[in-house]
């Protein structure tokens, strides 16, 4: 995998005059109207899945019903992303208002995760600053993996395999890691916060397990947790992993931004699907960019991009998630060969 710790920093006006085309083409103006209709849109799917499920009743037809939920869980997960990189308001709090609603009805905290995903932003890919690298059962780089030990290990040697499975507990990740954060006070709005996840938490299971039997109430929270977390997992591993990883001096923002991320290809239903996520470059160049927008910058960042002979990374959907395990398979390569090697000694 290629390093770019010891590439040159270049500084310059390279992204500025990107930033002032993008900015001449109006692709920075708010979609107020665009957002309106996608957040409506999403509040009535999610109600009418709640009242279907009412009317169904003790039947295993409530398992689709948590597929559905699982999609609505996804998009309005999309939304307060886009408010956390102020992509709805121009304005930090009417933004914070947006995402602190969608936490609370999908049932993680909104500022634990903003906390986060800026960090990542800030330093994509970085072997050392990026939280999105830092997941103690997988290992993303050479280092990972050699500092790895016991059942941690035996992940790495086998993360390939075991990436997708891993990927079913996203959800639950995301609600856990959210609680704690509020409960240990590791958020801005703590109480606020505090009260829409015990409201969420006491509102889901009150509703699961007084319209459902306790055997199928358990499956339909299976069911549904499991199908959110790949889904959320799946939006988001394409747009880094696998991709090139920095360790201490870095490029320039610029191509620290384009190098470290990639674009997965498609049309409108994988702009719905990946919540925009998949012009994931245009994103980390623009990240208060409103989400209808990415989609018409593209085309000027590639072409910018040829024109400065910087890489410019797209590919279809099913490949991203081919790179994705390539990558992973390769770094848990020399832990499975330094077993074979004991093993024959």
């Amino acid at each position: 995998m290629t390093d770019y710790a010891d590439a040159p920093v270049k500084t310059g006006g390279e992204y500025a005059a990107l930033l002032n085309e993008v900015r001449d083409a109006g692709l920075l103006r708010r979609r107020y109207g665009y957002y309106a209709l996608r957040i409506a849109a999403n509040l009535l799917v999610f109600a009418g899945a709640w009242v279907a499920f009412a009317f169904l009743g003790d039947s295993w037809w409530q398992l689709g019903i948590a597929a559905v939920l699982a999609v609505v869980f996804a998009q309005l997960a999309f939304i307060g992303h886009d408010a956390g990189h102020k992509q709805i308001f121009r304005t930090r709090k009417p933004n914070d208002v947006i995402g602190t609603a969608h936490g609370g009805l999908v049932g993680m905290s909104y500022r634990w995760w903003v906390s986060g995903h800026n960090r990542h932003h800030a330093n994509p890919n970085h072997e050392e600053y990026d939280p999105d690298l830092d997941i103690p059962a997988l290992a993303f780089t050479s280092k990972q993996a050699r500092l790895k030990q016991g059942f941690l290990r035996w992940m790495a040697k086998h993360q390939a395999v075991l990436f997708f499975p891993l990927l079913a507990l996203e959800g639950v990740n995301l609600h856990v890691n959210g609680v704690k954060a509020v409960w240990e006070g590791k958020t801005k709005a703590r109480k606020t916060e505090g009260v829409l996840l015990t409201a969420h938490l006491v509102g889901y299971l009150t509703a699961v397990f007084l319209v459902l039997s306790p055997g199928l109430a358990v499956l339909f929270i299976a069911v549904h947790q499991v199908l959110w977390g790949i889904y959320m997992g799946c939006s988001f591993a394409p747009n880094h992993k696998g991709m090139p990883t920095m360790t201490g001096q870095s490029v320039d923002f610029l191509r620290k931004q384009v190098l470290t991320s990639r674009n997965v290809r498609g049309g409108w239903f994988t702009d719905f699907l990946l919540g925009g996520l998949n012009y994931q470059i245009e994103h980390h160049l623009f990240p208060n960019m409103p989400r209808p927008h990415l989609r018409r910058a593209q085309p000027i960042v590639r072409r910018f991009c040829d024109e400065h002979g910087i890489s410019y990374s797209q590919t279809g959907l099913l490949r991203s998630y081919r790179h994705v395990l390539e990558h992973l398979h390769e770094m848990g390569a020399p832990l499975r060969a330094a077993d074979r090697a004991r093993s024959a000694a």
